[in-house]
């Protein structure tokens, strides 16, 4: 029997993955916005990857709504929405799916199934995540950018639903704790902001050896207050996050050699914070170094870098459209730590 999914946010990972589950033979419902729903209504999907797959999805292989239809019918949820947007989300369901109907959260930040949990009570909420880049090109084109799988909180509910997503090209790598790979997700999406405040694709800035130093400024923070609240994060990198930090520093030339498969990425790819101030959207700023400023609160520990990339985003987010070349950032981060060291 097919299995029907609603998606709560139809943007670039929500389509992505909707999209690659209904190729696979899944009931696919996309809840979001007006302008993305009648992109893919009237071109389908194409769906493509860094390493050349590509899967093309017909309009009648979907349904599209603004709105959750028939919510009971529902087997799985996914909830792709911005973190901003989840508590609404969960509310436009709240006693209308079918108890124990698995809802994930694939979602970035930390806490997005607790919010969740609090307003579908009967429902098997899990938290999830999504480690890789997924890119809108318009015209129904969705290009994963980068490298990276599914990893969700493990449960024995994932059984129901494992062996489609494993047919779909989409392998949920399970997990009995999934906190320390969202601390660990959260580290290297600290790089958003900069990216953002960059206005260059990912693999150009990730190139700079500057906005490297931005990035290793910005993770050695957090890691301190992580480490003051006894938060140890999962590796997803090659080498452990405190050895990264180091090696975000080193030169251009020996970063390539060394980390060349993390530059392997789409040409004109950009964070998904970028994307959001090219479309004047508020961020999820507050849900990622933000919430290293509110960890380093509970913790007592200053957290000035973190503190000044929310406020120049919120000051973008307002209309300040100035670009910050990677010696700029990091003059203004590295005054931003000073200014508390005294």
């Amino acid at each position: 029997m097919s299995q029907r999914v609603l998606v709560l946010g139809a943007g670039s990972v929500g389509v992505f993955v909707g999209g690659q589950l209904a190729a696979a033979g899944m009931e696919v419902i996309f809840v979001g916005r007006q302008r993305v729903l009648d992109d893919i209504a009237e071109h389908g999907l194409r769906l493509t990857d860094l390493d050349g797959g590509a899967t093309e999805v017909g309009p009648d292989r979907f349904g599209l709504a603004l709105a959750p239809d028939e919510p009971e019918r529902a087997d799985l949820v996914l909830v792709t929405v911005k973190s901003a947007d989840t508590a609404a989300a969960a509310r436009a369901v709240a006693g209308r799916l079918r108890p124990g109907t698995p809802v994930v959260s694939l979602q970035n930040g930390i806490g997005n199934d607790t919010v969740i949990r609090e307003i579908l009570p009967t429902s098997v909420v899990l938290a999830a995540m999504v480690m890789f880049n997924v890119v809108y090109r318009g015209e129904g084109r969705f290009h994963r950018a980068s490298d990276g799988v599914l990893a969700i909180q493990d449960d024995p509910v994932v059984d129901r639903f494992a062996a489609r997503f494993r047919d779909a090209g989409l392998p949920l790598r399970r997990h009995r704790d999934l906190r320390p790979v969202q601390w660990a997700k959260l580290l290297l999406n600290l790089n958003n902001p900069i990216n953002a405040l960059s206005g260059k694709p990912l693999r150009e800035e990730l190139s700079d050896r500057d906005y490297r130093r931005c990035l290793a400024l910005t993770q050695s923070e957090a890691l301190a207050v992580m480490n003051t609240a006894r938060i140890r994060p999962a590796q997803l990198t090659p080498v452990p996050p405190e050895l990264m930090v180091h090696l975000l520093r080193v030169p251009d030339p020996l970063f390539r050699r060394v980390f060349g498969r993390v530059l392997a990425i789409d040409p004109v790819a950009r964070s998904s914070m970028a994307d959001d101030l090219a479309r004047g959207k508020r961020t999820e700023i507050a849900w990622l170094c933000g919430e290293i400023v509110r960890l380093g609160e509970m913790v007592g520990r200053s957290t000035p870098v973190n503190r000044r990339l929310v406020e120049l985003i919120r000051a973008a987010e307002a209309g300040d459209d100035r670009r910050f070349t990677g010696s700029r950032l990091f003059a203004e981060l590295t005054a931003a730590a000073r200014a508390v060291a005294r």
